[in-house]
Formats: C-alpha cells, structure tokens, sequence
C-alpha cells in the first residue's frame, strides 16, 4: 500500500518553499524536505503569491492509501519578515483561516495556541532555520499556516469534541501516513507473530505501538521494539496469538489504549469506541464514592487531564486530614493513594477481559503507564514475564 504525508509535512515544506521564495525573490515551484521518518518529501508548490512583504504558497495533502477528512486539501504558508533588536534569527509560528484553536487544557499545545502539534512545529522551524542560515538571514520570520476550508473538514474530525475551534489540526509524528487498512494491519501483525514463534519465544510481548518506549527501557530495561505492534487490534492478537500456540502474552501501553480494554473492548480505535472517561469515572466512584470527582474526570478531554485531577483531589484529601503536602512534592502511586486504588481497579477488569477472550487458554499479562507519571499498574505475573523475554535479546 502507498504511503502519503501529514499535514505536518505539508506545513513544513511550504513553509520552506515561501522562506526561500521570500529571501531569493525567485519562484520555487517544488521543494524538498526530510520527515522525522527519515524519507524525502519532494511535493510540488502550488497557489503562490508573491509580495514584497511576504511570500505564501501551498502544499496540497496525499494521504496515500489511507485517506481521511483532509487528504486533497490545501496546506497553505504565509511567510513574512521583520527586523528585531537582537538581529538574531527569531521564528514566530502562527495559525490562521481554517487552522483550530485550542480551548480546552490536555492536548499537545496550551490553550490559545494554535491546533499545530509540536512535531509539525518542530519541522516548520527547523526547514525555516535552513534556509535562513542558507541566507545568512539572522531577524524574525513569522510563519502563518493556514487552510482555507479547514472549518468545513474540522467537522468531520474530532476537532469540535476535543475543544479545537475553528479549523483542522497541523498533525504528524513521522511525517508520514503509513496505510492503516485494517486487513493490511492484521495480516503484518500476523506475519510478525509468526516470525517470534519461528525464532522460538514462548512469550509474546505485544503493545499499541512504541509510544513508551523510553519508559520501558528506563523501567524495566526492556526494547518495545522487540514486541508485536498490535496497533489497535489488541483482541484480533490476541487470537492470531491463540491460533499460532502462544500461551503467555504480555500487553503494555499507554492508560489511553488500555483503559478502553476495562470496557471489554477489543479494538481501541477512536472510532470503534471512545468510553475512556466513562470507564475512569465508573472506576472513581466504585473507588471513593465520589460522584463530584467523578464528574470532573468525565469533564476532561484526555486521560493524562483525568489523572492529573485524581492526583490533585488525592493530595487536597490528605492536606484536609492535616498531612501535609509540598508542591513540588512527587506523586507516589502506591498502595493507599487514590490512583492507586482507581487503577486495580482498572487493571483488574483489563486482566478479565484479556484472559476471557480465550476462556484463560492465554495467560495475558498487562503493564500500564502515563506519558506524565510512570507506572500506573500492572498485573501479578508481569514482571515475571519481562523476566523471561530478555533471555530473547541475548
């Protein structure tokens, strides 16, 4: 299947084009960039103006094989240029028409900023940069990314549900879309299965993706890449993994994945089931009793805000009680704290359903953690696992 680009990429490169355009005065009717992915992005510009005062151009959006609500659009880069009091190379990056607004806290900008994801901001800056030390350009450039149809396209995302207004978020980690058929997906991590029963593991380690891979090495010194990328088909692994004789299984991810495995669902995909809140807060009540805490987790838009909420009840619970709490004091989620008892909870359900999928014909382990605190819980055996598969990296 075909590759395509973000909107990141998209950004990012016809920001370029409009810094070079701007500071050369000569029309630039295609660029090259290197994604975070390592692969070159050579789209063709299109849509330029060029002024005095600034520069804008356009990068029409390829999906590839994985089309979604703003594949065909046009990604479009204002570029302008002023002198600063510094003289020193100062890059301003903007959203305009079309580009969401972020209202509500938990998401990867601030509220205020604009939907433009750090990654693609990353990119935008770092292609500007090159060609202003190419130039030897030392002021500020202000970069306005913008796309005119975002409005209409933001109400087929999730956007409007998430408190981005306004427009369509700049996304992207790898720069690139990698086809996400469903039969694809499956089939690879079939292959992928199949090839750790060949080399001789009696345990698999599957999880969602690489997302924790520097806690898992700094926690348990273990290589996620080593594990089977489940992507968001955790049962339909689970049962390749039945099918192929695997009969011990370790599960590890982000709370945001698994938390919808508390729910018996078996295929994590946004689309499929977004009860993340739900859950957490049906796990609050059963935990405190709480039903005002339990209405502010399902308030919140993400599980990392959702924990930070639960943390910040459990230490306002304890300075009622005359036990004293620093600020700056770390969190400790172990046994007694609030998290804690929400999350075996959690956990406990996550066990059930990963263990009845197959009537306990798999024994499944699960570890889970939070991009903001660590470990959040796990099951008994799982250390015992990750024990066992690194004698498979020797």
């Amino acid at each position: 299947m075909r590759y395509g680009f973000t909107t990141g990429s998209c950004a990012a490169a016809a920001s370029k084009a409009a810094i070079y355009m701007l500071l050369s005065g000569k029309k630039k009717e295609t660029i090259t960039i290197i994604t975070p992915k390592q692969i070159e992005y050579s789209p063709k510009i299109e849509k330029i103006t060029m002024e005095e005062n600034f520069v804008m151009c356009a990068v029409q959006k390829d999906g590839g094989d994985d089309v979604d609500a703003t594949d065909k659009a046009y990604i479009f880069s204002k570029v302008s240029i002023e002198k600063n009091s510094t003289h020193e190379l100062e890059i301003i990056i903007d959203g305009g028409k079309g580009v969401g607004r972020i209202t509500k806290p938990g998401l990867d900008q601030p509220v205020g900023n604009a939907a433009i994801n750090s990654v693609p901001r990353k990119m935008i800056k770092e292609e500007v940069e090159e060609v202003c030390k190419f130039f030897d350009f030392s002021d500020t450039v202000k970069v306005e990314i913008s796309v005119p149809n975002g409005i209409e396209i933001a109400k087929k995302t999730f956007n409007p549900r998430l408190g981005i207004v306004g427009g369509i978020s700049i996304l992207g980690t790898s720069g690139i879309v990698e086809p996400m058929s469903k039969k694809a997906l499956v089939d690879t991590i079939r292959v992928e299965i199949n090839q750790k029963k060949a080399l001789g593991y009696d345990i698999l380690a599957i999880s969602p993706g690489n997302y924790g891979l520097n806690f898992m090495k700094e926690t348990y010194d273990y290589d996620l890449e080593k594990s089977v990328k489940c992507s968001n088909f955790i049962g339909e692994t689970l049962d390749i993994a039945k099918k192929l004789g695997f009969k011990k299984v370790l599960l590890s991810g982000h709370i945001g994945k698994l938390v919808k495995v508390a729910g018996g669902i078996m295929n994590t995909h946004s689309k499929e089931a977004d009860c993340r809140m739900e859950i957490l807060a049906a796990a609050t009540i059963r935990a405190t009793d709480d039903v005002f805490l339990a209405r502010k987790v399902l308030d919140t838009i993400s599980t990392e805000d959702a924990l930070s909420i639960i943390i910040e009840a459990d230490k306002n619970q304890k300075i009622k009680d005359n036990n004293k709490v620093a600020d700056d004091e770390k969190y400790n989620i172990k046994e007694g704290s609030l998290l804690k008892r929400i999350m075996d909870i959690i956990i406990e359900k996550i066990y059930f359903y990963l263990n009845n999928r197959h009537n306990g014909e798999i024994e499944v382990e699960v570890i889970v953690f939070s991009s903001n605190y660590g470990e959040l819980g796990k099951s008994k055996l799982a250390d015992d696992y990750i024990k066992d598969l690194k004698k498979y990296e020797h």
